[in-house]
């Protein structure tokens, strides 16, 4: 597959451009990595470390999550200030988190609960206006007919049966259901790409007519593909995984930024799906400022929990939402609907833009007087919390603001009021 940002023949409708300005406005949104390999409590990744898949798939004779109730994920959710959830409908361990035609490898065929648990979320989104989002991933480590890549190799396929035709409607067919049984969904999220990275052939997806399906399917719908690279024709926005873009601290995005609207997802622990012992839950400090960091560049900030086997969000996990959703209220309009500051993140913190306002985010300030690296045309700097004026100066290479003190917060918000343009 030939990745693409230019010279592309893939134009998309008006209404995919309004799910990207929508999209871009959210600014926060919540991953959840939620199937039967939290019943074994080891991440998601747990099959591809050594069970048989004919052994781990008995797990699903003893899913029950009774604690699952749709209504209260939404409304924790929707209390954080994130506005919108992408669920994962079928991970790599290929168990379908929704009722498919498809395979009675699904929740409401294989397992004692019997209930459609994506449709509940799905009302439950409708109902709350909580934008949802699908994962889907590429990779089927159960499957005979998906052809063998670099990961999943000891949970007992035969290679020799691999079929990608076969496969690949297969997949189409599943994620007609997705756009077509679930009501209105905002993008589909790939996963798995990278599987066949290393092929000596470069292995064809066939992504371009799975593209066109999903937005014929539904015109509103945008497409995001994890996979590591620029984005490739028929996408619609830009991911990056466990890095800020233009970072590649994990070594899984070091592919050049492009003019799609932009996503950074992360975890509120280590793991995606859930995992007993990983209970170093990063602070809510920590997960604000990642959250203004990425605001700061222009882009989303999709974090992730990984529910438990009964059904419920980690208590950590909930706690976090709620201390976050605080912060938002009280400073929710210097994130949504904002733009990438006009200068990069600096070691004291950020910026973010709205129109003609500029907010300066302190975020680990080490001095009173804050250097901002560009000419701006200043009418008024005010603190946000109280509206105090703050002093400020000028020279040829920016402006540096003068504060009487910086009091020890998350984050102290310094609002600029400006005369466009900036340089």
């Amino acid at each position: 597959m030939t990745a693409a940002t230019t010279d592309s023949h893939y134009t998309p409708s008006p209404e995919v451009i309004n799910s990207q300005k929508e999209f871009e406005t959210d600014r926060f949104g919540i991953f959840i990595h939620w199937g039967i390999y939290s019943m074994f409590a080891r991440g998601e990744w747990y099959l591809n470390y050594g069970p048989k898949a004919d052994e781990y798939a008995k797990a699903a004779k003893g899913f029950y999550p009774a604690d699952f109730d749709a209504s209260a994920w939404v409304s924790a959710i929707k209390d954080s200030g994130a506005r919108y959830i992408c669920f994962t409908t079928r991970h790599h361990d290929g168990f379908s988190m929704f009722h498919t035609a498809e395979s009675d490898y699904n929740i409401v065929d294989a397992t004692p609960f019997k209930r459609d648990v994506l449709k509940e979320l799905s009302d439950e989104c409708r109902r709350q206006n909580v934008k949802l989002h699908l994962y889907y991933s590429h990779i089927d480590w159960t499957r005979d007919d998906y052809p063998w890549g670099r990961t999943g190799r000891t949970t007992g396929k035969d290679s020799l049966k691999a079929d990608w035709p076969h496969y690949y409607a297969f997949m189409n067919r599943q994620l007609r259901e997705l756009l077509t049984n679930y009501g209105p969904i905002r993008a589909v999220w790939f996963d798995g790409w990278w599987d066949h990275d290393e092929d000596k052939t470069p292995f064809d997806w066939e992504l371009p007519e799975q593209y066109r399906m999903i937005h014929e399917l539904q015109p509103a719908c945008m497409i995001g593909n994890n996979h590591h690279q620029t984005p490739f024709e028929g996408e619609d926005l830009q991911i990056f995984e466990r890095d800020l873009p233009g970072e590649n601290t994990a070594g899984l995005s070091g592919q050049a930024i492009s003019r799609l609207p932009l996503e950074t997802c992360n975890t509120m622990n280590g793991m995606w799906g859930y995992k007993i012992e990983d209970t170093d839950y990063k602070d809510t400090r920590t997960l604000i400022h990642y959250l203004v960091k990425t605001a700061g560049m222009g882009a989303n900030l999709l974090l992730n929990i990984g529910p438990q086997p009964n059904g419920e969000l980690p208590a950590a996990a909930l706690e976090r939402l709620k201390e976050m959703g605080k912060w938002m209220r009280e400073n929710g309009e210097t994130i949504y609907g904002t733009s990438a500051g006009p200068f990069p993140a600096q070691e004291w913190g950020t910026c973010t833009r709205k129109g003609s306002r500029l907010f300066v985010h302190l975020l680990t300030p080490k001095s009173t007087d804050i250097f901002l690296p560009a000419k701006l045309n200043i009418r008024k700097a005010t603190v946000l919390a109280d509206g105090s004026k703050v002093r400020f100066s000028k020279n040829d290479n920016g402006v540096t603001l003068h504060l009487d003190a910086i009091p020890d917060c998350i984050d102290h918000i310094i609002e600029l009021e400006i005369n466009q343009p900036v340089k």
